[in-house]
């Protein structure tokens, strides 16, 4: 069942995305197969998907488990379709839009034979929403209005909610809102950072950490006919060229993640008719991060500066010639009703029209709080589209106040571990989201001890109280005047954090791969159950 969202209309507008998809084939989805895909990483800290961000635990484990609701995988493209997962029916909200009651599929199976039921989904959104102490969650913040999570029976879960708010049905279909079982986490709350066992289209076959995950299709698996694949195989990779390789040689049929634009001409030029491309822009961008816990970036016009030494208007148009970047914008996707204007982020610091005024006032800063001579380590992701490309060019631009900089570049693990420990004192990383869902998209810029995976480590109390009065705010007009405003004191007034543009999505695939469709992100779409092999 399906339910078009209150507001689809506005809403929509947020989602306004181009996507190129080839053409569907006429034949019915053939059944068997394994499907061979990279994974552009080297694996992620850990596999609970309730506590990263990273796609690298994404695109590993999500085949392996099931989610209360998703966006329409036929329509990834669309931010109002969202349909039933392990649900039987798109709830109305009752009580003024402060309750949401599901009722869940009987007959489902753990992949270790045991019954899945309401009260599992609930113990998983409960961690989810509220975690337990020294448990994370990385999407705590997005669920600030729930109230609390209610199972009174087996087929029944009810979600209450403190304030209604536009955004509370985008954050529950989150793709990493995996269902976990009760049981296990009754005895360990940690248990699923190790370990894979859900109720999704494949079971685990193998895991080879930083090397590759398996899986076989689930037999029991509760959308009839899916999966249509008897199993898949990611193989981790974080250079470019292994992955490009394996394509053309048919080792592998696909990313998901992304491909530069040299890349695809490359494999088209080559393979002909054999490969196929969808595009889309992409919900998700570099975010600059200045540690503000840190001397001298504990200084406001330090981190000002670094700002207003980058020129955006200039250097998207050439990147986006060799990365998967291409538009600039501010913290809100560009396409949204609720993005700044080219004129609004002209004020801002890291958008100044004129590149040299802002270098000036950038030399000005830094001489006024004694930095004229700055140097630091950028700490820096080893995935070549777009970190380092985008990494190298920001120390170019730094190099124009006469700042030097030099990069650290580590694997996926250790660079969200060392963020996560404080420990650097600039960092490239990125704000990548799945469903445009502005409001929650942008709650990753509060201060650490509001959202765990910011790591600027500011305090910040007039954004909070911007954010929180944004939350509540359901008429659109109000909530884009609120949305400049924090928009401002994050990157202006405070100068926390500046997102460094946003990027495009090209995924070459082979052309015997069907049933899949792109979406604005990458992490949408991804449990394999509707793919399927025409060879």
């Amino acid at each position: 069942m399906r339910f078009k969202m209150p507001m689809a209309a506005a809403l929509a507008v947020m989602f306004a995305i181009t996507c190129g998809t080839s053409a569907p084939a006429s034949d019915e989805p053939k059944r068997g197969g394994i499907l061979t895909y990279m994974i552009p990483a080297d694996g992620g800290p850990s596999l609970d998907g309730h506590r990263e961000t990273t796609y690298a635990v994404l695109h590993a484990t999500a085949p392996f488990y099931s989610v209360l609701i998703r966006v329409n995988p036929d329509d990834p493209a669309s931010t109002t379709d969202f349909v039933c997962d392990l649900c039987t029916e798109m709830p109305q909200p009752t009580d003024n839009g402060l309750t949401y009651t599901f009722k869940i599929r009987q007959g489902v199976k753990f992949h270790d034979g045991t019954p899945l039921t309401a009260h599992d989904v609930a113990a998983s959104w409960r961690k989810i929403v509220s975690p337990p102490p020294g448990v994370s969650s990385a999407r705590a913040n997005n669920f600030v209005m729930v109230d609390k999570i209610e199972d009174p029976d087996d087929t029944t879960v009810i979600f209450r909610l403190k304030f209604a708010t536009l955004s509370f049905l985008p954050a529950l279909a989150d793709p990493y809102g995996f269902i976990y079982s009760k049981a296990i986490l009754d005895k360990d709350m940690h248990w699923y950072e190790k370990h894979i066992m859900g109720s999704g289209p494949f079971k685990l076959e193998s895991y080879e950490i930083g090397q590759s995950i398996k899986g076989v299709r689930n037999p029991d698996y509760y959308h009839p006919g899916q999966p249509y694949l008897d199993g898949f195989v990611a193989i981790f990779a974080p250079k470019q060229a292994v992955r490009v390789d394996a394509i053309r040689a048919d080792r592998a049929a696909l990313e998901f993640r992304g491909l530069p634009p040299s890349a695809r001409d490359q494999l088209v030029k080559e393979l002909g008719d054999k490969i196929t491309v969808q595009e889309s822009d992409w919900n998700c961008g570099n975010v600059l991060t200045p540690n503000n816990s840190r001397p001298p970036f504990d200084d406001v016009r330090v981190r000002r500066a670094l700002f207003l030494a980058i020129d955006q208007w200039h250097g998207a148009p050439a990147l986006s010639k060799i990365a998967t970047v291409r538009t600039v914008g501010g913290i809100v996707f560009p396409d949204s009703p609720l993005a700044a204007t080219k004129e609004e982020l002209e004020k801002l610091p890291g958008y100044w029209p004129d590149i040299e005024k802002s270098r000036a006032e950038a030399r000005r800063l830094l001489k006024e709080a004694g930095q004229e001579n700055l140097s630091f380590e950028m700490l820096n992701r080893n995935v070549d589209q777009p970190y380092l490309i985008v990494g190298t060019w920001l120390v170019d631009q730094f190099s124009k106040i006469g700042v030097k900089v030099t990069q650290k570049v580590v694997p996926t693990g250790p660079w969200l571990d060392t963020m996560r420990r404080g420990d650097f004192s600039v960092a490239l990383e990125a704000n990548c989201q799945n469903i445009v869902n502005p409001i929650a998209d942008v709650g990753r810029y509060l201060p650490h001890d509001r959202y765990s995976e910011n790591f600027a480590y500011h305090k910040d109390p007039v954004q909070v109280q911007l954010y929180d009065q944004m939350l509540r705010e359901t008429d659109m007009t109000k909530a884009r005047v609120l949305m400049r405003e924090y928009e401002r004191q994050t990157i202006d007034v405070g100068a926390h954090q500046l997102m460094v543009t946003w990027w495009y999505r090209i995924v070459p695939m082979r052309s015997y791969v069907k049933g899949w469709k792109i979406s604005p992100s990458h992490y949408l779409n991804q449990d394999l159950a509707n793919i399927w092999l025409d060879k």
